[in-house]
Order: structure tokens, then sequence, then C-alpha cells
């Protein structure tokens, strides 16, 4: 019996064994084929607010789908990047180039920029798309990504739903997804619901099947859901990028609804019609039911057919004239349309530097979700404060629409640099712009050059050190409770206060033989206001306490140090920061030799350039790429020579608390040059 036992549990464990190694061996399988072509995306995110381009680093996850080195990520992963960097599983770091960016898909195509110079025929690894209409639910699918921007990592999860749609609470209408000011996504895709763990900086990575096939592109995750676009989609938008580097829809202007509830089986019911579209031009109108669209008939009965419906007329050609079937009031009608090209929902944006400005190219389709008057002029989507518009009367803002400047017609923020320059070389000029449904007219003066920071107030004379009012607490503590006066808390090293022999806990107790009266903690200015009254360069005899004797001391007044407001500061625009002349304070409060040499760095422009190498405030700036930088006029002329050279990488040498460290900033400059 106990042999029977033993059997009957070997028999019921071997399945079991066999077909967790079959997984394994899947899993192998899958991982081989796809993960040597995965890739750990770097960006600089670019974005635009308070009427300035900003910086910031970003990243995700992508794959390399062909021989050629083209990579499949999310658009909102790289679709505002002004540098890509993609390292692959081997560690070897590549820089990327955008081909084509599609936000209605959230997919961007990007190419390496590949060098096999040393190594021509290193061929690169790249993966398969498959085809994701044949997915089920249940079937294995493998996450491959990089989350939280770390090395590459692999989860395992099954499909739970291979036609997901995202519709409003009472399940009445379709939602789009937005990421940021991507506008509309996901108007073609349903998308693919599984359980693969999915962190940030998994976006743009692949989901994979146990062939080793890409099936999706992993956009969304949280709460134990992940939300991969299909590779049937991905597929065609990588198509139209290598044929045409852009993707190209056609577009009639309709949104429409499913007809289950109207208890029909086949069509589509029309929601809206966008004005002045092929549909508007062609006469239908909100209630028809779309039977026909050339020669493909439409089904429309629930909200996971609305996307394909979507993706059908995105493949027609623009410029084509195509019937339309539709029933109106239960009688059946058809109407020709030409097709039209779909556009970007949110235009071109553009930095005008000088101007701290950022302007929006307006389309047809931005114009109409906002209402807007007219598809004219250039929207501003940042004025900055303190520069020409924003102290224009009346001030700009954001969301104005800029008509004119100095009379000449904005056509779109393309056209503004040119006007601008020409209004540029007046005093003032008159601008034109729309707020709301108002057009008015605005005064703005052009900006002269900026006021240099520095200048202070004639010089007074200085003692180095600090001190604290000999209350009577603390002259009881030493003895002598009748004393009035200033101890000594602080000799400040190589100072004439220092040459003097003056000690900590010295008692200034008297100035050129007048005895000081301090002892309460609101008289602690006294003995500063005192030396500011001689004159620098004159000798301050001090009676002096010491341990019990009294010390007759002479100090030679000093200049009273300057501080950072004081001195002369220099703003670097290209790069974003501004540095100050090096203080005797600075020196002192770091505990450098008084003949260091650097500028102080003053400030860093958030979203910089600076700021995002991780240059601090507070640095000293002790050299730029080798040249040694003494003071601000020699950091204006180093910098200066910079800009022109233009060097992929700008090196600055910086002590930053007890260590020195070195900053490396890497400005785009063609970028710098579009936005002057």
């Amino acid at each position: 019996m106990l042999k029977i036992l033993i059997g009957w549990i070997a028999l019921a464990s071997a399945p079991q064994e066999s077909a967790q190694d079959a997984l394994r061996r899947d899993l192998d399988f899958a991982r081989s084929k796809v993960y040597p072509a995965l890739v750990n995306i770097l960006v600089v995110d670019r974005s635009y607010s308070d009427g300035r381009a900003q910086r910031r680093p970003g990243g995700g996850s992508g794959t390399i789908v062909s021989p050629a080195g083209h990579v499949i990520t999310n658009f909102h992963v790289a679709g505002h990047a002004s540098r890509i960097i993609c390292t692959l599983p081997s560690g070897e770091t590549i820089e990327a180039s955008p081909v084509a960016h599609d936000p209605l898909t959230d997919i961007s195509v990007l190419k390496l920029r590949l060098d096999r110079r040393d190594d021509p025929g290193k061929p690169i690894p790249f993966a398969t798309l498959g085809d994701s209409d044949r997915l089920r639910v249940g079937d294995y699918v493998l996450a491959m990504g990089n989350p939280f921007l770390l090395s590459s990592s692999m989860t395992l999860g099954i499909v739970s739903n291979p036609n997901r749609v995202f519709t409003d609470f009472t399940g009445s209408s379709l939602e789009d997804l937005e990421f940021g000011d991507m506008g509309r996504t996901g108007l073609f895709t349903r998308w693919i619901q599984h359980d693969a763990l999915i962190l940030p900086g998994n976006s743009g990575g692949p989901l994979v099947n146990l062939r080793g096939e890409i099936v999706g592109v992993n956009a969304l995750g949280g709460a134990g859901l992940g939300f991969a676009i299909p590779a049937n989609i991905v597929a065609h938008v990588l198509s139209h990028a290598l044929t045409h580097g852009e993707v190209r829809r056609g577009w009639i202007g309709v949104e429409v609804q499913p007809v289950g509830k109207l208890g029909r089986k086949s069509g589509a019911l029309v929601s809206w019609v966008v004005p002045g579209s092929p549909a508007d031009h062609a006469g239908l109108r909100a209630g028809d039911v779309v039977l026909r669209i050339a020669v493909h008939p439409v089904h429309v009965r629930h909200f996971e057919e609305v996307p394909g419906l979507y993706q059908r007329i995105a493949e027609l050609q623009d410029g084509t004239e195509v019937e339309v079937a539709f029933d109106r009031d239960g009688e059946t009608r058809s109407a020709k349309l030409k097709v039209a090209r779909m556009e970007a929902y949110l235009g071109e944006e553009r930095e005008f530097r000088a101007w701290g400005l950022t302007a929006r190219r307006i389309t047809s389709l931005y114009a109409q979700r906002r209402r807007m008057a007219e598809v004219r002029g250039a929207l501003l989507t940042g004025v900055r404060p303190g520069y020409p518009f924003e102290t224009a009367q009346p001030r700009l803002k954001e969301d104005d629409v800029l008509l004119r400047i100095a009379g000449q017609e904005v056509s779109d923020p393309a056209a503004m640099e040119g006007l601008l320059a020409e209004a540029g070389k007046a005093k003032e000029f008159v601008v034109e712009f729309r707020r709301g449904r108002e057009v008015l007219l605005a005064v703005v003066e052009s900006r002269g050059k900026e006021p240099e920071r520095g200048g202070r107030e004639l010089s007074r004379g200085w003692i180095g050190i600090q001190t604290q009012v000999l209350t009577p607490a603390i002259a009881r503590s030493l003895g002598a409770p009748d004393q009035k006066g200033f101890r000594i808390t602080r000799v400040y090293p190589g100072t004439e206060a220092a040459k003097a022999g003056l000690e900590v806990g010295d008692v200034v107790a008297a100035l050129n033989g007048r005895a000081l009266k301090a002892a309460r903690p609101q008289d602690s200015e006294d003995l500063r206001r005192a030396i500011e009254d001689l004159a620098v360069g004159e000798r301050a005899d001090l009676a002096v306490l010491r341990r019990g004797s009294v010390l007759k001391i002479r100090v030679l007044l000093e200049e009273s140090p300057a501080s950072g407001a004081d001195v002369k500061t220099c703003r670097q625009k290209e790069l974003e920061f501004a540095v100050r002349e090096l203080t005797l304070m600075d020196l002192v409060d770091r505990d450098l030799d008084r003949d260091e040499k650097g500028v102080v760095v003053a400030e860093v422009g958030s979203g910089g350039w600076a700021a995002m190498a991780g240059l601090h405030f507070n640095d000293l700036v002790m050299s730029i790429n080798g040249r040694g930088v003494a003071d601000v006029a020699a950091f204006e002329s180093v910098v200066a020579a910079l800009v022109k050279e233009r060097p992929k990488t700008i090196r600055l040498f910086v002590r930053r608390g007890h260590r020195t460290h070195f900053v490396f900033i890497e400005p785009d400059w063609a970028e710098l040059d579009s936005s002057k």
C-alpha cells in the first residue's frame, strides 16, 4: 500500500514539474530574443514655463527593432527630449535621434547614432514585432524595462484583457488619456491589459510573448495592472516613420459612439461633426448612423470597436474622395467627401529667450477645443517676469494670442523672431493681442542692457573680529561683575586684528580712551558703529582685559569687507547661471587662504543647462575647461570664448564645502541659437 501511495504522489507531481520546466524554457527563450535589444533611455526633457525653456532629466525604456538601430518607446518618454542617450544591457551607450513622434498613439521612433568604425562587422541586437491580435486572455506575457531607470529587469504576468478601452464611470462615453501637454492619446488604441509588474521607468519597454515577439509597448501601470499599446499599432507607426519620417493619417472630422443602445447591429452613431471638416462639408450631422465608408461596412456595437473605426478612417489617403453611406431618420443616404490630412492637436512651441516669451502655433483642433475665436496668431504659453512683454502696458500674460507686432501680422511663432528683431530696433513698439473675445493693444519697451549688480556705500572702518555683549550674567561668570564692554568670540585669520594679537576671550573695554558701556543684548551693534565712524587706515587703540590684566592693543582699521550683494555679478544667459566676485567674508567663512581665486555661484536657474549638470548655489568656480577664472572679468572672457567655440562639454572645476568637484555642462548649442 505504501509503495502504491508513493507512486501516486510521484505521478501527481511529475506533470507540475514538467510544466514548470517548460515555462522556464519558454521564459529563457523569450528573454534571449528580446532582452539583448532592450535599452535604458535617459533624456534631457525640455518644457516651457514662465516664459522660458526649462530642462529636467527623465527617461524610460525602449527596444531596438531593426538591424539599422531603430528604437521604439513611448512619446511621453522621448517626445519632448532635446537629448537622448540609450544604454544597452551590454553597457554600451549610444546617442539617439528622433525619427518620428506620434502623440496620438504615445509612440516615438528613434534611431541610434551607430558608430562601428572600430568594429564595422559588429551587429546590433534587435527584436521583432509579433501579431498582437493573436493575444488571448490568460496568455503569459513578459514586461521588460528599466524600473526607476535602474538596470534592466523582467517580470511575468498574464493578459487579463487584450482589448481594453477606457470609458467614463457610466460607460456612456470613451475617454481620452492625456500625458501633460501631449494632448489626446489612445484615440486608436485598444489597450492590452495585463498584470506583469509595471513601475516608473518601465514606460516604453516591450511586452513580450513566450515566442520572443514584442506584442505591445508598456505605457501605464499601477494597482497591479499594466497597459500596453498593441504591437500592430506600433508596426503601423513604425512603417510610416521609416517611409515618410512622420505618421500620416486621413481625417474626416467625426466622433462616434456605439449603436448597441439603439438596438442596431451595424453602423456607428455620429455624436459630433467638427465644424469646417470634410464631414461637415458633406452634410453629415450628429445623430446620423454611418453604415459604410468607401467599400467597408461599419460595425460599432460596443466601445471596444470605436478605435478600430478611427484607425480605418486614418488609413484613408488624404486628398482622395470617398463615399459615406449613412442612415438619417430611417432613410439611407450617401455623400461624397474629400479626406483631409489629420493635423496634430498641439502646434510647435518655441522660446524667445531675449524677450522672455514662449509661444505655440495654434492648430484648428486646439482652437476648437479651447473655443477660440479664430486660428491665427501665436498663443503665448508663458511670459517671464521683468521682461518687456510682462512690463508692457497693459501686461501680456499666458493664453493671450499675439496678432501683430509693430503693425506686422503674426502668422505663427516661426514668424515672430524676425518681427521682434525688427521691432526691437525702436525704443518701444505696439503689439496687438487677443484676450478671450477682446482685441487689445499694448506698448512694449525694447529691452535695454541689464543693470549690473554691484556698487556699495562709501568705505567704512572695520576690525576683523566678532563679539558678544558682556551682559551682567556673563560678567559675573568671568569674575568681573561690574565690567561692561564686548567679549571677542572670533578673530578673522589674516586680518589686522589677528596681526595685532587680539584673541578669542579678550574683553574690549574701551575704544580710543572712551569706555564702552554695553551691557544689554540690544547694545550689540555699538562697537561696530563706533569703529565705522573712524577712517580706513586710522589706528584704533583698544583697552583689552585678558586673564585679569589690562592690555593696550593698537589695531590698523581695514575697509569693511564687501557682502555678496555689493560686488560685481555676471549672469551667463546661455547656461543660465550667475556668478559674483569672491569676498573676504567668503574666504573667512570657507576657511580659505587669502590668495584663493575664483567666482561664487550666485544663482542657478531652475531647468537650465547648469542646473541639469548639477551646479550648486554657492559653489566656488576656480576654472572652466582648464582656464582659470580669478574674478568676474576673467569669467566673462573665458565663457565668451567658449560660446564661440561651442564645445560639447564645458568642464567646471569647483570647490564645494570642504571638497573639490567637477561639473560637466553639456548644452545644446543649436537649440540655444533657435531661441534667441
